[in-house]
């Protein structure tokens, strides 16, 4: 692909004589042109009216227009860059068959600020790119977070995934889990999370045990069909493969051959948090997720057993940790702006 760029600098007035110049970062400003070899990739690099590029615009603060093949960006220097960047990473997705949609591009965006981008997608030298392979789909990194996590969960035994919602802990974990299911490098698929109400008492629930405690469950099931086909996932947990249930039904057990997801660890007692690790058995992985500040359990923050647990078992060998904060969200942009609201920038 072919670029030119040419800088413009812009000036600026002659300060007073009889003011002293205030110092300040002179805004350079930039032209760059990009030429795409696929043209039949446009359609989707530019999205429906152009809605895309607008997208990056506004983001930016950049000025792009587009004819034919070329893409002419203009404005501040840095954000030019940026804006090159970006475009070029969308266009790489398309070429590798994947989806490109508002919550891509938000999340390539955020990424072209990282100076690491390139090496978030291509993975460390003499290594394989940093990518989950499932039936459905192939995922990869969103922010340099998620690009820790999915080493961590390659790597370490037993994972602790903290943050809050929207940053990819269950789903990336869900979809790794998938991956070595499929690959047969273990046996089994159990996912589990505490039955316990958000803030509001609902009553008599309707059923059998497995009608009762499915509403807690939900999200991991969607987690699930995302990453494999529906009629799989049905005859998986109809021969034991895969198993969703509460985290009541882990007492007694020894979990071996096993890729075990605990979803909303936050809310388990320190009895239950003591429990569900101590369930780990020979050739499995277990990953533990949750959001600290959301504890609905009596007695809050100071008796949820994912706090405790951090607390003594960090930094042990076999064990990682990471943190996501509201800039790791990869949801609605909206939804980041609400953890930065309620929880500050470095939530």
């Amino acid at each position: 692909m072919a670029r030119k760029s040419v800088s413009r600098p812009r000036n600026g007035a002659t300060p007073a004589l009889s003011r002293p110049p205030v110092p300040q970062r002179e805004i350079r400003r930039a032209q760059t042109e990009i030429t795409f070899d696929n043209q039949s990739l446009l359609g989707a690099l530019f999205g429906q009216f152009d809605a895309n590029l607008v997208q990056v615009e506004n983001r930016l603060g950049v000025f792009i227009s587009a004819r034919g093949d070329q893409i002419h960006v203009e404005g501040p220097e840095d954000n030019v860059a940026r804006a090159r960047d970006v475009l070029q990473a969308m266009y790489d997705r398309l070429a590798l068959g994947e989806d490109l949609d508002a919550g891509t591009i938000e999340a390539v965006i955020a990424m072209s600020n990282e100076p690491t981008l390139d090496g978030i997608i291509e993975g460390e030298p003499d290594l394989p790119p940093i990518m989950i392979r499932t039936r459905r789909k192939t995922i990869v990194p969103r922010s340099v977070a998620q690009a820790t996590y999915m080493r961590s969960l390659s790597r370490d035994d037993i994972i602790f995934a903290l943050g809050p919602a929207g940053t990819g802990k269950t789903y990336l974990a869900v979809a790794q889990a998938v991956s070595q299911l499929i690959s047969g490098s273990v046996q089994r698929l159990i996912l589990s999370r505490p039955a316990v109400e958000a803030g509001e008492k609902l009553g008599f629930l309707p059923g059998d045990m497995k009608d009762k405690v499915d509403p807690f469950l939900r999200p991991l099931y969607d987690a699930l069909y995302d990453c494999m086909p529906p009629e799989q996932v049905d005859r998986r947990m109809a021969s034991g493969e895969i198993e969703i249930a509460p985290i009541a039904f882990m007492r007694g057990r020894t979990l071996a051959d096993s890729f075990i997801i605990l979803d909303e660890a936050q809310n388990t007692t320190r009895e239950q948090m003591k429990m569900f690790l101590t369930r780990f058995g020979q050739n499995s992985r277990m990953v533990v997720c949750g959001d600290p500040r959301q504890v609905d359990i009596p007695g809050g923050i100071g008796m949820s057993g994912l706090a405790d647990a951090v607390e003594k078992l960090e930094g042990l060998e076999g064990f990682g940790t990471v943190r996501f904060g509201a800039k790791d969200v990869v949801r609605h942009p909206i939804v980041g702006r609400i953890v930065e609201a309620y929880e500050g920038p470095d939530a």
